[in-house]
């Protein structure tokens, strides 16, 4: 899976498929490169090499599909969901090498010289963000117990030469960095910047405390991931990195970040948050910075594809016979959740929806359908809202539920989730939910009926004259 080795092998494999676009003219940091990025979102990547007063590239939307995706992990679409599930179950271990083998080691810039906008062009992407943000940085520290690794991705708003506002979650960044704050140490971080999809793939990855992403980056890959030691800090990168900032998570210390577009494609609000302060950089010869524009398909797929592995997997612990779940671009990838299953008893629907509201708090609204019901088409899943639900007995309504904070609808995060049942009854006669079928239809190949003969053509529009 060489393609997959790193972000410059990516996109020469992008290059090759004719899935990247060369943005040759001069552009500005300052909400140009995003919306570019934006009106090629699920179509290219965008490579910016001249944007103005750097002389870095930037690059974006790396992968924007789900076939992208499967084509990263030299796999179909269907097979994404078992393919990180197994990942998640059979973790390789690192590759640790030495700091001269590593392309990220190649320039180092330490303290007094940190000057992170001075240096790296890190764009603005919306009308109303606080500032120029790092969105596709991948934040890798170490338990302060355990040393086990994490690896996540956090808005860091920079915020002066060297100092990033971060937005960090209650997650296990988040309990690493408290158990440091508690002893009145800081949390030692390092941020990479520039991965090929797969690496930024795995890092959201819904694991267990104490399972490092970058174990099942290999795992993804079928191969251990060359990681380096950093220069100033104890944690494990990358080899293959284009930007590694060295830092550390400050202990009681809060200042103002934000707003910033988020996922819903709403701010989220300005509010006092953690600060990173930046002590060295690690950078490849001719280092090409990398960016996610929040609400493009890259970010949405980026956070659905490892949740909808997570919720399978949690799904056919309560009801084995679920075969597949799918979280919806329109629902942002993380509020709407389409499950698929053979329905062997009546009621079992509702504990699947139940159990799906338990499995991410994120998850609003379920649908659920039956095998026929292809719920990657859209139309299909309506249809089966449309012909196989009634409210009075199909619908579950859970009020005063926690949900997302960054939905604006919910009363700081708490509101209602509902459940469809869209699956047809056991009890229901022969034919009285049978799909229409016209047999033969799939084997169909239809170039073969197209016509592409002169004479023929001209024949047949004889018929198509109007005569005085």
């Amino acid at each position: 899976m060489q393609k997959s080795k790193s972000l410059r092998s990516w996109l020469g494999h992008l290059k090759e498929l004719n899935q990247l676009a060369v943005v040759d003219k001069k552009v500005s940091l300052e909400f140009e490169i995003a919306g570019i990025v934006k009106k090629l979102d699920g179509t290219k990547a965008a490579y910016f090499p001249n944007v103005n007063g750097y002389q870095i590239p930037v690059v974006a939307g790396t992968a924007t599909t789900r076939r992208q995706f499967a084509d990263a992990l030299d796999i179909t679409e269907p097979q994404l969901n078992e393919k990180f599930l197994d990942a998640l179950e059979h973790p390789i271990p690192c590759k640790e090498i030495p700091s001269e083998a590593a392309p990220v080691h190649e320039n180092i810039i330490l303290g007094e010289a940190v000057d992170l906008l001075g240096y790296f062009p890190i764009p603005i992407h919306h009308e109303k963000d606080s500032g120029n943000y790092i969105s596709a940085g991948l934040s890798i520290a170490k338990d302060p117990t355990s040393g086990s690794q994490n690896v996540s991705i956090h808005r860091l708003q920079v915020s002066g030469k060297n100092k990033l506002g971060a937005l960090i979650l209650p997650r296990h960044l988040y309990s690493f960095y408290k158990e440091a704050e508690e002893k009145g140490q800081p949390l030692n971080v390092a941020i990479v910047i520039g991965v090929d999809p797969v690496t930024v793939l795995a890092s959201q990855a819904i694991a267990p405390l104490g399972q490092d992403e970058m174990e099942i980056t290999g795992a993804l890959k079928g191969r251990p991931e060359p990681v380096v030691k950093c220069k100033t800090i104890d944690v494990l990168v990358p080899a293959h990195a284009e930007i590694v900032l060295e830092g550390r998570i400050l202990p009681n210390v809060r200042e103002p970040e934000g707003p910033f577009g988020e996922f819903p494609k709403y701010y989220g609000p300005r509010s006092d948050k953690e600060v990173i302060e930046i002590t060295a950089i690690t950078h490849r010869n001719n280092p090409i910075y990398q960016t996610i524009v929040a609400a493009s398909y890259e970010h949405l797929l980026l956070g659905g594809i490892p949740r909808e592995a997570s919720l399978l997997q949690a799904l056919r612990n309560t009801v084995p016979t679920v075969k597949d779940v799918h979280l919806t671009l329109g629902g942002t990838c993380r509020y709407h959740l389409v499950i698929q299953m053979k329905k062997r008893n009546e009621g079992e629907v509702k504990n699947v929806i139940m159990a799906a509201f338990a499995g991410h708090y994120d998850v609003k609204h379920v649908v659920v359908v039956d095998e026929d019901v292809d719920i990657y088409n859209l139309e299909e899943v309506e249809w089966a809202i449309a012909t196989r639900f009634q409210a009075e007995k199909d619908l579950v309504v859970i009020n005063g539920a926690l949900g997302s904070k960054l939905d604006p609808s919910t009363d700081n995060g708490v509101g209602s989730k509902l459940g469809f049942d869209c699956t047809v009854p056991l009890n229901s006669e022969p034919m009285e939910f049978e799909k229409i079928q016209i047999p033969g239809m799939k084997d169909l190949d239809i170039e073969l009926y197209k016509n592409q003969d002169v004479h023929s053509i001209e024949v047949a529009s004889e018929h198509f004259r109007e005569r005085d």
